[in-house]
């Protein structure tokens, strides 16, 4: 898309620490980081979340999530990583274009796991949330 941000970093128009770049992604340190060598990997063609990515572009785009989590493994030794993805505005998503966050986490950081992003736990048993899912 002509307007939109992270195109337009893809297509190096605008400025960024590439860190990562194959035929299909690249990866690029976050502006905002909220640990060192926080970065996200950006599809080159545009889609604004995974339910609108080519399933054929799914498989490259995890490839090169796991090539830069390779990279910064290697050069920062975190303890782990947080791998997420905020699909939708009200998941927190600000830039209408699908990217995958790699943040190297670290014992002492005071971050959370992924459990401590919401707190909604269903009213229904799992067995009724599988029936709706699966329409049993």
């Amino acid at each position: 898309m002509e307007d939109c941000i992270f195109c337009k970093i893809v297509r190096k128009e605008i400025p960024s620490e590439i860190i990562y770049e194959d035929d299909s992604a690249i990866g690029v340190l976050d502006i905002n980081p909220i640990a060192p060598g926080h970065t996200f990997i950006l599809p080159k063609k545009h889609s604004e979340t995974i339910l609108d990515t080519d399933d054929a572009d799914v498989g490259p785009l995890f490839i090169s999530v796991k090539r830069v989590t390779e990279l910064l493994d290697a050069a920062f030794h975190p303890d782990g990583f947080t791998i997420g993805v905020n699909h939708g505005k009200w998941a927190g998503q600000a830039i209408d274009h699908l990217h995958i966050h790699v943040i190297p986490r670290w014992k002492t950081d005071g971050g959370s796991s992924i459990h401590g992003v919401v707190s909604n736990p269903p009213k229904e048993s799992l067995t009724e949330i599988k029936k709706k899912i699966i329409k049993e």
